[in-house]
């Protein structure tokens, strides 16, 4: 047996609709994961998982809508989530927001407060409402998909990067609280990928240039090129790791790209 083989487990992904989210559940799928489809709209949700169940059988996946702005849908999310699968094992916190693009001094406080909100407060949520499950089984992975933006300054998504940093101390953090009890904790940073969420960034010819001239390979990334990592974190491929950052961008930032 593979040790990047995920058979038995039960893997939520956040903001899984589509991009890197809707990459890692098919990849877990792929590796014998039942997953959880999470986003904000449910048919957007649903039209996945059938899409999954369609390739990989009848029960592989379900569609759970979830605001990560709301407390009470990620409990929802959670309970769904036991009730058809009986146990939740890994856990992608990839659902984020980045309502502003432009310098630090004219984010409003609304846009600060939900960039927070939706990029760290939402991950404590969740990750907390999964974590006693996990170590009174004495096993259990969580990932939460940061970005390079948390490991390099910004003049126009400044506070999306403080909240991709919270991140990776989020990880640490909690990697050093819930490891005597066999949790896992860890970061995937991705630096541009062809998503809609980065679309601002690669869309335009020019923008385009601009983000890879510098980086090592010359383009951007694909959502499938994450998905990988969050395989090798949720697996027992990843058994000896937590903590960490896993930084994937091209050799964007080896550069200064």
């Amino acid at each position: 047996m593979s040790i990047f083989d995920m058979t038995g487990q039960v893997a939520i992904i956040t903001g899984s609709s589509r991009g890197i989210g809707r990459a890692i559940a098919e990849e877990m799928a792929v590796h014998g994961a039942k997953v959880v489809i999470s986003s904000r709209k449910q048919d957007a949700c649903e039209e996945v998982a059938a899409a999954l169940n369609a390739k990989h059988g009848a029960g592989t996946a379900i569609a759970v809508a979830a605001s990560i702005s709301s407390k009470d849908a990620l409990q929802n999310l959670v309970d769904e989530t036991r009730k058809a699968f009986g146990k939740v094992t890994a856990l992608v916190c990839n659902a984020a927001s980045n309502p502003y693009y432009g310098p630090a001094g004219g984010i409003s406080d609304d846009q600060f407060r939900k960039i927070m909100d939706n990029n760290v407060l939402s991950n404590h949520w969740l990750i907390h409402m999964v974590a006693d499950e996990m170590m009174a089984r004495g096993e259990g992975s969580i990932t939460i998909v940061s970005s390079i933006g948390g490991l390099k300054g910004s003049t126009v998504i400044g506070a999306y990067c403080i909240s991709k940093a919270a991140d990776m101390q989020i990880a640490r953090n909690l990697a050093d609280e819930f490891g005597p009890k066999g949790v896992r904790v860890n970061c995937i940073a991705p630096g541009l990928i062809r998503t809609d969420f980065a679309k601002a960034l690669w869309e335009n010819p020019d923008t385009y240039k601009r983000s890879t001239e510098r980086s090592p390979l010359r383009r951007i990334g694909e959502p499938e090129e994450i998905a990988g990592a969050a395989v090798f974190l949720a697996s027992k491929a990843g058994g000896f790791t937590t903590g960490q950052t896993f930084v994937i961008d091209g050799g964007a930032t080896i550069t200064g790209g």
